[in-house]
């Protein structure tokens, strides 16, 4: 009787052993969230992980482009006269980041800071001088001259 005893205790630990086993293959598979991008206006926030990222690596050259022209999945009202903030997780910051407006570089020099505040005016001009009713934001992670990051928000003037 203690034979059939062990046999059935062992043959529980094997099924718990077998259990943990598979949860532990199930988390690996599991992909590892990216750092998220916030911008505020006034009292609503909205905040993203990336559209594109590479775990912190260089993202292919071949997919910048297309990772910059994504449309936006957040959608953020803003007055001309609003101040709107842009915070970053600790991690971007670190290596700099910047701001893209319509896909296209709006800065120089990335930034370092996981915060920054810019009125709202700035994103609704073109290029030629007239006035726009939305404008695509995304923050772009640097790591040097490559990207790393790319996240996306849609600003809409809220008349």
């Amino acid at each position: 009787m203690t034979v059939a005893f062990f046999s059935g205790k062992r043959r529980r630990a094997a099924a718990a052993l077998g259990a943990v086993s598979a949860g532990l293959l199930v988390l690996s598979a599991c992909d590892k969230p990216t750092p998220l991008a916030t911008v505020t206006v006034g009292t609503d926030s909205v905040h993203t992980e990336a559209t594109c990222y590479n775990d912190g690596k260089a993202i292919k050259e071949s997919l910048i482009q297309a990772c910059l022209n994504k449309k936006a999945d957040n959608v953020v009202k803003v007055s001309m006269d609003d101040k709107v903030r842009f915070g970053v997780d600790p991690e971007i910051a670190d290596h700099g980041w910047t701001l893209f407006i319509g896909g296209q570089q709006a800065e120089q020099e990335p930034y370092k800071k996981s915060y920054r505040t810019i009125p709202g005016n700035a994103f609704f001009s073109s290029q030629t001088g007239e006035t726009t009713n939305k404008a695509q934001v995304s923050i772009v992670e640097t790591n040097g001259k490559k990207l790393v990051g790319i996240w996306h928000f849609q600003l809409e003037k809220d008349s």
